[in-house]
This record gives structure tokens, C-alpha cells and sequence, in this order.
């Protein structure tokens, strides 16, 4: 039996657009998720490849300002009639607050007040290439419940060559044990809540680096406990053993963050540098165990896997590739990489 249909009646013309507007909103295909905060200096190339996106389905660009004290509103407000021209419906607010909370709040307030099947991240300093909506919702529906990703163009050229090499190169699998994005607990949480992610192997964002970006402001220890948090609650959990590779400076770091239960765990250092072998253990002097924990340095081919290998991929000239293959190891099995 099909249900009953009812007569809408409406008091006024503004409540029959507010209910218009409420259905035009229920059949927004994407949202494009933006949180802003000082920045008018790029907005309107920004605004601009928004407003050419190729895709013909239904979009909605969603802002949140984050407390900027410069003229991002007023730009953005300018920019609002010719998106809605387009047929992108803009919804902006922000913050009450006199200081900034941050990129991670600014953009939650984002999803919040936005409706979309689908959600594109974008910040306000980069600039999407043309197909970048399209080919990315195409994918997401090839790829439900998962997190799309995508090759990105490294502006100034050559800034961050190392990290934007590794970003286009990555390959689906190395996806769930390289993927580190900058989002990092966003990230972590699709992991855990057993999603999927993919990629368009093409060049979709145009990806600004300078001093000002929000990633910036994120200091290289708290993305460093993060990991080493992950790295324990996802990997080393199912591990009875493991070996360290690199016996060297960051090794021994990781070594020195893990908990006590995961520390007895580690079975030996290995490395190729023959000086490192040589000292025979590495003496965890900072331990309140008496006798303090002594492990060994081996050499990588007398070691025994699983592997965590902290060594920097892209700095060794393809030798650490080359010694990985030499074992016949499996990565997300055999070895993980903590670089």
C-alpha cells in the first residue's frame, strides 16, 4: 500500500521557501567542505576553480570562518551570488570567538551545517583542477563507505619535493600501511572503523605550501605520538615480536616510546651501517630495570621478521628497497614502515 499523500498548506511565500529551500538542500549530491581562516590573499583562485568544476550533479559549498581578522568574509560573501548563479548553494557561518580554534573545529563545524551524499574536503588555500568533483564522486560511488584520494601538484614547485614525490607514488595497498595524511585522527578513524580507501591516480588539487598553513601549526612530536599510538594499537598489538630496523637516532626513539609491554617485544635493532653492529647491543639507560634492558644490533640479514622500519623512504638512494626485496618480505605482513 503506498502511503497516503497529504495537502501542504503554507501560511506565507517565505514559509513555502524555506520548505522549498529544505528540498532543494535533501538532493545535495556533494558537499564541498571548507574551513577558512585569513584567507582572502587566496579565495578567489580558490572560489574560482569551485565555480568551474565539471561535475553536473548537485553541489553545495559549505564555509566555515574560523575568526579571521582579515577581509576572507567580505571576499567570500562576494563570491556567493555568482556560485549560486552557477547552482552550487553556498552556506556560510562562523565562529563567536575572538581567537581561532582551530582547522579540525572549523571544519566539523563545516560538515555540521552542510547536507551532501558525499563530502569533498577542500582547503581554502588550494584550487581544484577542473574534473576534480566529478572524478572523485565517480569514484566514491565505485568505492562506497571509503575515503578517495588523489594526486596533487606541489606548489611552490619543488617545496616538499621528497613528500609530494611519495604522496603521487604511493600504491592502493600502501594506502592503509604508508597513508598519513595530514588529517591525521580523521584518517585513523576511517582505519578503525574498517573503511576502505582508494585513489584517482590523476593530478586533482593544486597543493600550497607556506609558512601560514594550518599544517604548520602542528608540531612534529604530536603527529609523532599519534603514529607511535596507531602504530601500537594497530600493529604491534598482533605481534608477539618484532625487530626495529635502524639502529640508529630514530630507532631508538621509537624504541624509547613504546610501552613496556610492547619494548619486551622487540627482539633486536638491525641496520647495515657495520660501526652500529659492531657495539653488539644498544643499553636502554633510561629504563628503572635493574639489570637495564640490553638489545642486540644485528645485521638486517641475520634478523628476524616482522620489521618496523624506521628509515626514511627516498634517502637511501633505493638500497633500502633493494635489501627489503633481498628478503622476500611481504609489506603490511612482514614489515611496516614508521618513517
Amino acid at each position: 500500500m503506498n502511503p497516503a499523500r497529504r495537502l501542504c498548506t503554507y501560511e506565507n511565500d517565505e514559509e513555502r521557501n524555506i520548505v522549498r529551500r529544505q528540498v532543494e538542500r535533501s538532493v545535495v549530491d556533494v558537499s564541498i567542505i571548507m574551513p577558512m581562516y585569513n584567507a582572502s590573499c587566496w579565495l578567489n583562485e580558490c572560489l574560482q576553480a569551485i565555480l568551474h568544476q565539471d561535475f553536473t550533479g548537485n553541489m553545495e559549498l559549505s564555509v566555515f570562518d574560523d575568526a579571521s581578522n582579515d577581509d576572507s568574509w567580505k571576499v567570500m560573501v562576494g563570491w556567493k551570488e555568482r556560485l549560486e548563479a552557477r547552482g552550487i548553494s553556498v552556506v556560510m557561518s562562523g565562529s563567536n570567538y575572538a581567537k581561532p580554534k582551530g582547522v579540525g573545529y572549523a571544519k566539523n563545524k563545516a560538515i555540521s551545517q552542510s547536507c551532501g551524499q558525499f563530502l569533498c574536503f577542500q582547503d581554502a588555500d588550494d584550487v581544484m583542477m577542473p574534473e576534480r568533483v566529478r572524478l572523485q564522486y565517480e569514484a566514491s560511488v565505485c568505492h562506497p563507505n571509503s575515503l578517495i584520494g588523489c594526486k596533487v601538484e606541489r606548489v611552490p614547485k619543488g617545496s616538499t619535493e621528497r613528500y609530494t614525490r611519495w604522496i603521487n607514488t604511493i600504491t592502493q595497498d600502501q594506502l592503509f600501511t604508508q597513508g598519513i595524511p595530514e588529517d591525521l585522527l580523521f584518517f585513523y578513524q576511517i582505519i578503525r572503523q574498517g573503511r576502505g580507501m582508494a585513489r584517482v591516480d590523476k593530478c586533482l588539487l593544486v597543493y600550497r605550501y607556506h609558512e601560514k598553513a594550518a599544517t604548520q601549526s602542528v608540531t612534529e612530536e604530536t603527529i609523532w605520538k599519534l603514529r607511535v599510538d596507531f602504530l601500537q594499537e594497530r600493529v604491534l598489538s598482533q605481534w608477539e615480536s618484532f625487530t626495529i630496523w635502524n639502529a640508529g637516532k630514530l630507532g631508538r626513539k621509537l624504541y624509547r616510546c613504546l610501552s613496556p609491554v610492547n619494548q619486551k617485544k622487540v627482539t633486536a635493532f638491525c641496520d647495515v651501517d657495520e660501526k652500529k653492529i659492531h657495539k653488539g647491543f644498544y643499553t636502554y639507560e633510561e629504563s628503572q630495570e635493574r639489570p637495564k634492558p640490553k638489545i642486540p644490533v644485528l645485521h638486517y640479514k641475520a634478523a628476524t621478521a616482522p620489521f618496523i622500519i624506521c628509515v626514511k623512504l627516498d634517502m637511501t638512494g633505493g638500497a633500502l628497497e633493494e635489501n627489503l626485496n633481498s628478503l622476500h618480505l611481504k609489506e603490511g605482513k612482514d614489515y611496516y614502515h614508521f618513517n
